[in-house]
């Protein structure tokens, strides 16, 4: 086991590493928070340099940095957004695009120091197996629980679990160094995804959307109550930005470079659904 934040973890940790050996750095803290507080910079800025420090210490054959679109700058709305762009913490808002923005840059810059290095932009991860509860699996529960009388209007481009876990493993094998490619998958409202979970768990009720401009009003008195009753956060000032930002993006560069190609969106919250159930009955969730 290696802690990203503790040097004397990792250099056990790539004890026997070497020009054979192919890194995948995942490890990071995704938040949807106003005050993430300090960790998320240990972890997704500090981790990454000491992850770096150590591939070209011990002459690592291949790294993967797991990135977000988040990292990306966002472009006017009816433009697709590409990796073809700069990429800093001043041009991208919120605490955790700009952590994961600079890591980024970190990542770049050792592929220019010789670090044979990618990286990859999944979107919004979701799917089965969300054992953490991200920000849309805390949604589904508590719609599935009947505990959600309202939603958001709006949408962002989410991406299956598995379809990133393929993209990363295809990435290793035959992305180029000093590149990034986009894993996302498919433009989706809050609305169209919450129909689908309800018609496979065969729920009637709806929650009503929120309009985004009535959701920018309530979302940080939401999110101070869900602080204080120590509850997931998933609607936010950041998750409400989000939703009602550019949300095209395009995995053309991955598509042709590894043959990326991510499952149609029914499938992913079919088998979710299922999953959240299943976890539900067992006692689980």
């Amino acid at each position: 086991m290696g802690d990203v934040c503790d040097k004397s973890s990792l250099v056990d940790f790539f004890a026997d590493a070497d020009s054979r050996t192919c890194v995948i750095h995942c490890a990071g803290i995704v938040s949807v928070a106003s005050r993430p507080g300090p960790k998320l910079y240990q972890f997704n800025v500090g981790g990454t340099w000491r992850i770096l420090n150590q591939c070209m210490e011990r002459n690592v054959g291949r790294l993967i940095y797991v990135s977000s679109v988040h990292a990306i700058p966002e472009k006017s709305k009816g433009c697709i957004i590409t990796e073809d762009c700069e990429f800093s913490p001043g041009l991208v808002d919120g605490d955790y695009a700009k952590s994961k923005a600079t890591a980024t840059e970190l990542v770049f810059e050792a592929a220019e120091r010789g670090l044979n290095a990618s990286i990859v932009f999944p979107s919004g991860i979701i799917g089965p197996g969300d054992i953490q509860g991200g920000s849309f699996t805390s949604m589904a529960k508590s719609f599935l629980a009947g505990k959600l009388p309202f939603a958001v209007r709006g949408g962002y481009d989410f991406v299956d679990v598995r379809d990133v876990a393929k993209g990363i493993l295809a990435c290793s094998e035959n992305g180029e160094s000093g590149k990034g490619y986009i894993l996302s998958g498919h433009y989706v409202t809050i609305r169209s995804m919450l129909q689908l979970v309800g018609k496979t768990a065969k729920l009637k009720y709806r929650p009503i959307c929120l309009p985004l401009s009535l959701a920018k009003l309530a979302a940080p008195y939401y999110e101070r109550r869900s602080l204080k009753d120590r509850k997931p956060l998933f609607f936010t000032p950041y998750s409400v930005a989000v939703l009602a930002s550019n949300g095209q993006f395009s995995y053309a560069a991955a598509s042709e470079c590894f043959a990326y190609q991510p499952r149609p969106m029914e499938e992913t919250l079919r088998d979710m659904t299922a999953w959240l159930l299943e976890q539900k009955r067992k006692g689980e969730v």
